[in-house]
């Protein structure tokens, strides 16, 4: 067909309807409608009307007739309505010949909780089907070339460890690598006749003065090494501002340096979490209670509770398919000691990614647990402005924003001390 005066839309609409009604087979009248999806721009819902689309169309209860029967015959979906309202809506939208069989916004909107970065991460709604025991990511993975200390630790100290005087803290220089490998992997699924599954994570973090070229040459500073073993149980329920209870979980985590006294350092916990999703929004607050603590002189840190606190919220916000900001948050209210620590990722190429760091509080490493690494204090105001357009600009509940603003606030003046 030609059209002289007619747009590059109208010219869409036609070349849809033209192969939708030219072959008649179930998958090519599925490839028509499934075009429209293309018009999705969200990847949850986009993946979610493909769902939909050819979900639709298998099995078939008999053939369907050939093209070159009598005309009339009519196709399972309403292509013409299919393609106008997708295109008038801008969303998916999937119109089928009877009434029954359309498709409505909310259940792609349901489909697409499939897709969300909570689910994917602990497979919520559907287990993986690389299966048990494969490799999978955990909590973030990072390389940084430059990490900049602007108070070093130069003497790591404990009540019952004293102090250390190795030439790796004393000689250290303010800037240096630090990197971090994390991984997850399913040991059991399904257990208890329910989705509940048993996970296996690893993280390991490591603090390298790769520019330091003294007497020792660049010397790992610090290493912290945490496995844990927990269980994850998906739920769905309804919380204020649209948001979604995804998940509650336990588990018992292990975190030590490796080193021998005075520089030991380690403690073992026992958590609860929770995950839950406001659109764009994840957030995964944990309780924990450390347990197995040695008493008296044989305990590297007695004193660890006053300044890490008996939980963190880990917070993640999806700017898009390709950037997010996250973040991590402690705080003790008893002692007013806490920390924030947040991260922006960006594509480089291909998979790669670009990572902007950075941390204000206790206990950034283990070995520095009591110490405060000092920034300047971060604007509040400003901080709190930027979260109140933002969510204004993505449909972020802004009371939400209004919290994590008071929390910035007060963290930031308690650790100003």
């Amino acid at each position: 067909m030609i059209f002289r005066n007619g747009n590059s839309m109208k010219f869409k609409q036609y070349m849809v309807l033209g192969a939708g009604f030219a072959v008649l087979s179930p998958m090519s009248w599925a490839a028509d409608a499934a075009l429209q999806c293309t018009t999705v721009e969200d990847n949850a819902l986009r993946l979610a009307c493909y769902d939909k689309v050819y979900a639709a169309q298998l099995p078939p209860v008999k053939p369907l007739p050939a093209a070159t029967e009598k005309a009339g015959v009519k196709t399972p979906v309403d292509l013409k309505k299919t393609v106008s309202e997708g295109l008038e809506k801008k969303e998916a939208v999937i119109v089928f010949d009877k009434p029954e069989h359309n498709v409505a916004e909310e259940d792609l909107h349901k489909a697409a909780e499939s897709y969300s970065p909570l689910s994917a991460m602990y497979d919520l709604d559907k287990n993986d089907t690389r299966g048990i025991l494969s490799v999978r990511e955990h909590n973030p993975m990072y390389l940084l070339p430059v990490w900049y200390n602007s108070s070093p630790n130069y003497s790591p100290h404990s009540p019952t460890r004293g102090t250390t005087s190795a030439e790796r803290f004393s000689e250290q220089k303010r800037a240096e690598v630090k990197m971090q490998v994390s991984f997850k992997s399913k040991i059991a699924e399904d257990l208890f006749k329910s989705r509940a599954d048993l996970w296996f994570g690893y993280t390991q973090k490591s603090d390298w003065q790769i520019y330091n070229q003294g007497r020792k040459s660049a010397p790992f500073r610090n290493t912290d090494y945490e496995p844990e073993i927990f269980l994850t149980q998906p739920v769905k329920a309804d919380l204020p501002f649209g948001g979604k209870l995804r998940m509650i979980g336990a588990g018992f985590l292990h975190t030590s340096n490796g080193q021998s006294r005075p520089e030991s350092r380690s403690w073992n916990r026992v958590y609860t979490m929770a995950g839950m999703e406001w659109g764009r929004l994840t957030l995964v607050p944990r309780l924990w209670l450390p347990v197995f603590d040695k008493s008296n002189d044989d305990n590297d840190n007695p004193d660890i509770k006053d300044y890490m606190g008996y939980g963190d919220l880990k917070v993640q916000y999806r700017l898009d398919d390709k950037k997010n900001i996250y973040s991590v948050w402690r705080y003790n209210p008893k002692t007013g000691h806490g920390a924030v620590e947040a991260a922006y990722t960006f594509p480089l190429k291909g998979r790669l990614k670009g990572v902007v760091r950075g941390f204000h509080g206790y206990g950034e490493s283990l070995i520095d647990y009591n110490h405060k690494q000092y920034r300047h204090r971060p604007d509040v105001q400003r901080l709190g402005r930027n979260l109140t357009a933002g969510a204004q600009k993505h449909s972020f509940p802004t009371g939400l924003a209004r919290i994590m603003t008071r929390l910035a606030k007060t963290v930031g003046m308690q650790n100003t001390e």
